[in-house]
């Protein structure tokens, strides 16, 4: 049984270059809308030619439909992405204070700005003690 190619290889290599310079939303939207002019077989040959996968398709579809998702400026929903290793990791601000503290400087008028000499990579090198922390490089 023969694949369905729509596109001439040329035309496949410009949609793959294209697809990766899009943001996450614009990447479904565009798979999205390549599937449906192809029609049937169309999902499966976008999600082939450009490497992502079928529910994300899908899921683009439905937003192409719906005119609250195409209103929306967002990428992803709110609270969407990984969240900040401070929020995650019990006990790394303190921790991390703890390694800088002697390399610490502030301003007399407010204590609430202080400042370091360190370089990110001089206080890499002081962070062995968090990996007690069990979460530290995951």
């Amino acid at each position: 049984m023969q694949q369905l190619r729509p596109y001439t290889p040329e035309i496949e290599e410009m949609m793959q270059i294209f697809y990766q310079s899009l943001s996450e939303k614009e990447r479904r939207r565009y798979a999205a809308i390549e599937a449906l002019k192809i029609g049937y077989g169309g999902i499966s040959y976008i999600e082939r030619l450009l490497g992502t996968n079928s529910r994300t398709i899908k899921r683009g579809i439905e937003e192409l439909k719906s005119a609250e998702s195409m209103n929306q400026r967002r990428i992803r929903a709110k609270g969407g992405g990984r969240k900040r290793k401070l929020e995650t990791i019990e006990g790394l601000e303190s921790a991390f204070e703890r390694v800088i503290d002697r390399h610490i400087a502030g301003s007399p008028m407010d204590e609430e700005i202080r400042w370091t000499h360190l370089t990110r990579q001089q206080s890499n090198r002081s962070f062995p003690p968090l990996k007690k922390l069990g979460k530290l490089g995951t």
